[in-house]
């Protein structure tokens, strides 16, 4: 009994090994994609044998995957940073083996939450084109926030991939500029964008940052 029910896996572990939320299993599952067993209190269990044909066989080719960039400034695009952060993207989808589906690359600011890249995503996940989100640094997706994106994108199936971990030093920059953009919005709310208090204070928050990074 012990070696039968070691060849059979939880749904938790089964998703951890083909790298996929629990809905997509289910998915597959009731696609036929995938057989499953039932424990007496009802719980999921997949067979080992099954696992490994859908990782050797039909797993790789069966992720759909859509690819985000974005870059803050236009300065950056202009530098070429946006393209190849792309192509990064891309050479990285295609060595693991995914179907690429769209490429979303857009320069805009991670406050911004009217991106119209982003808003492809949300309209390819509703639509269930997708399994899949590649992105090079999880605050490519949002500066704040990006865990609720993701929980949105979970509860479609669809998971988000980071390539790389933590963010570079070179787009500490970002962060300048999105804080930046934050303290003008405040500023403006209280005092007006024409007023001389906004002004002196954008100009005072200015010269602090520029301080702090002096500093380092």
């Amino acid at each position: 009994m012990k070696h039968e029910l070691e060849n059979y896996l939880p749904m938790r572990k089964a998703c951890e090994i083909l790298g996929v939320v629990p809905m997509t299993l289910r998915r597959w599952e009731k696609a036929g994609k995938i057989q499953a067993t039932r424990t007496p209190s009802g719980q999921r269990r997949y067979a080992r044998s099954e696992i490994l044909r859908l990782l050797g066989e039909n797993q790789p080719k069966g992720v759909r995957a859509a690819i985000y960039a974005r870059v803050s400034s236009a300065k950056q695009a202009g530098e070429g940073n946006l393209e190849r952060q792309k192509q990064r993207l891309e050479r990285y989808a295609r060595e693991k083996g995914y179907e690429i589906k769209a490429v979303i690359a857009e320069q805009g600011s991670g406050l911004n939450e009217k991106r119209k890249g982003i808003d492809r995503i949300f309209k390819m996940v509703r639509e269930g084109k997708i399994d899949l989100v590649v992105v090079e640094f999880k605050d490519r997706l949002a500066r704040f926030g990006c865990n609720y994106i993701e929980k949105y994108l979970n509860a479609f199936g669809v998971r988000v991939e980071v390539v790389n971990g933590a963010e570079p030093k070179s787009l500490q920059e970002e962060l300048v500029a999105d804080m930046l953009a934050i303290l003008s919005s405040f500023s403006a709310k209280l005092y007006g964008h024409r007023s001389k208090e906004f002004r002196k204070k954008v100009r005072e928050a200015m010269k602090d940052i520029e301080a702090a990074e002096k500093a380092e």
